[in-house]
């Protein structure tokens, strides 16, 4: 969100730097112009010499000291007396991001896994949720008769086998690990199995039980161990009737009437599900409002289009004080309170509850104690660079933490991205990941997405800083694509400084608008200025032309002195100057 100039070789990037570069030929190769474009994986061309004006708001990234030698390629031995150049303690989406990176540059790498590889998102989130999704979609399709009609389609009973659904869901995790763990393979990252321990300075155990402990060494450490979901006090869990998403995604049944504790990301998308397979759902809250995490227009758009026209209702302002699971014939009890005054509300009745609360780091037994961490509510403290901070807030050299476990951005590709930005540190080219330029999605139907600041967010920024917000919105129901899908229902919202026309956010609500997010995310990440991407062009007619409207639609405010003339003259002008000269020569 910063315009500055890029400077060579800060400090930082010269303590992180050593482990295993490629030669200065390659990394000129990537680097054109010296610089690196953070927020995207794959490579942005910069424009003229390392100083430049106006640098992009991603990441402020510049050209850090080349280790004196070149790392030896994959397979080599690493350099400085260590086992590895790179050890990562945990094998998800974030731990993977980092491997195949640190291949790339050179590094000898392992990865330690105590369960399997894949982590959360591709064993117990968002990999099988997204096919339990795409079942929910094609039967709210099959059973909308009027949208089927209006295309001249007709259905009769559509119908599902829930197995075959759990199934479906099983089966795309299975693979997809498959092919995380063959990715790693087959470029010579150690897959090592069992749960890892930081014993020391630069020192990992590792071991699984029934087994020895190893010990190796690494020139520098990366935590990548994700989390788990979060149970509040009082709720009892039987994985049956009482569960959280890591149980929901097995579909080992569908209730007839379920309560969702909480409306977040996993809430909405688990009551997409629920619903389109025939389950009435109760949403509870504890916050005033649904979806609290949501900019408060596209919520409430949401909420219209999600809930209001749904088998849901909701109570907001309330905790779920108790939860006791099904037995000996009696339903679900939930208890609930007052979120204010702790008094009791009511209690309800249900077949089951799925509690969607939030996730809590998975930090525990790391031995953090022995580098003198201390973890805050879990999250394992690191600075703007994913450097873990020690209990005095001093950095721990060449140790490094990414994803949920540090709490920044709970996303798997954020923990990606974290995890890339770390080996450009560690390869000597220093790097600041921009979360901001981040997006997120909630794949329902129409689907939610969002990068950067909600408008309270930009509005409370701006009243700080002293700069004045706008706001643009552009219609689904303008857009040729989405009515020729019948899905005219969304809603594109941006967010921007209509003095410079730099982009604070935009959400989308709508069909594939976890798509089209990323013109939006990579236009931030880039530092791409609205004056710049009013300009493009997108093909016709496709739903990218939401957003083509939407930035044509920004309002900017020229510079001082730099007020656009109109090439002609107005045509009132004209006339005006025509009936003159009429007059004029009339009379002569």
């Amino acid at each position: 969100m910063h315009s500055g100039v890029a400077v060579s070789a800060p400090a930082s990037a010269s303590a992180i730097a050593g482990g295993g570069a490629r030669s200065e030929a390659a990394a000129a190769s990537r680097r054109p112009g010296g610089i690196r474009l953070c927020g995207l994986r794959g490579e942005a061309l910069a424009r003229g010499s390392l100083r430049i004006s106006h640098a992009p708001a991603a990441a402020r990234r510049v050209a850090a000291p080349r280790a004196a030698a070149a790392a030896p390629q994959n397979g080599a031995v690493a350099g400085g007396g260590f086992d590895y150049d790179l050890v990562i303690i945990g094998a998800g989406v974030g731990g993977h991001g980092a491997a195949l990176h640190a291949v790339e540059e050179g590094l000898k790498t392992a990865i330690i896994e105590g369960d399997v590889v894949g982590g959360t998102c591709v064993n117990r989130g968002c990999v099988p949720s997204k096919a339990l999704l795409a079942v929910s979609g094609r039967m709210r399709e099959l059973h909308d008769e009027h949208h089927l009609k209006s295309m001249g389609l007709q259905v009769s009973s559509p119908g599902y086998d829930r197995q075959a659904v759990a199934d479906h869901a099983n089966n795309l995790a299975s693979k997809i690990r498959s092919n995380l763990t063959n990715s790693m393979k087959a470029i010579g990252v150690d897959i090592l199995t069992g749960f890892g321990t930081i014993v020391g300075k630069q020192k990992v155990r590792y071991g699984k039980v029934g087994f020895p402990d190893k010990e190796i060494t690494a020139k520098n450490i990366i935590i990548a161990t994700g989390s788990v979901p979060f149970v509040p006090k009082g709720i009892e869990i039987d994985g049956k009737t009482v569960f959280t998403s890591d149980h929901a995604l097995k579909l080992e049944s569908v209730p007839d009437w379920i309560a969702i504790v909480g409306s977040g990301y996993i809430g909405l998308e688990f009551s997409d599900v629920y619903t389109a397979l025939g389950s009435e759902v109760t949403f509870v809250e504890a916050l005033d409002q649904l979806m609290p995490g949501f900019d408060p227009e596209i919520a409430k758009l949401a909420q219209r289009v999600l809930i209001n026209t749904r088998k849901i209702d909701y109570h907001t302002g309330v905790f779920a004080s108790k939860i006791t699971p099904a037995k000996d014939g009696k339903p679900v009890l939930i208890e609930l309170i007052d979120a204010k005054t702790k008094e009791h509300r009511e209690t309800l009745e249900v077949d089951a509850a799925l509690i969607a609360t939030g996730r809590a780091p998975f930090t525990n037994g790391l031995g953090l104690e022995n580098i003198n961490v201390v973890t805050q509510r879990g999250f394992i403290p690191v600075d703007e660079r994913m450097q873990v901070t020690d209990a005095d807030g001093n950095v721990v050299p060449n140790l490094f933490c990414i994803g949920d476990a540090n709490g920044k951005l709970m996303l798997a590709h954020a923990a990606s991205a974290q995890g890339i930005s770390v080996i450009e540190q560690i390869s000597g080219r220093d790097h600041i990941l921009n979360h901001l330029s981040i997006p997120a999605a909630c794949f329902t139907h129409p689907e939610i997405s969002m990068v950067g600041l909600t408008e309270p967010q930009a509005r409370e920024k701006a009243d700080k800083e002293g700069f004045e917000v706008s706001v643009v919105k552009t219609s689904f129901k303008a857009n040729t694509k989405a009515l020729a899908e019948n899905e005219g229902d969304g809603i594109a919202k941006l967010i921007y400084r209509p003095d410079t026309g730099e982009i604070l956010g935009v959400h989308i609500l709508g069909l594939h608008a976890a798509d089209l997010i990323h013109e939006a995310s990579n236009a931030m990440a880039l530092g791409t200025r609205l004056q710049d991407i009013k300009l493009a062009v997108h093909a016709h007619p496709t739903l990218s032309e939401v957003l083509d409207e939407l930035f044509k639609a920004a309002k900017l405010q020229p510079k001082e002195g730099q007020e656009r003339k109109p090439k002609h003259p107005p045509q009132l002008l004209l006339k005006v100057l025509s009936f003159i000269t009429s007059v004029l020569s009339s009379k002569q």
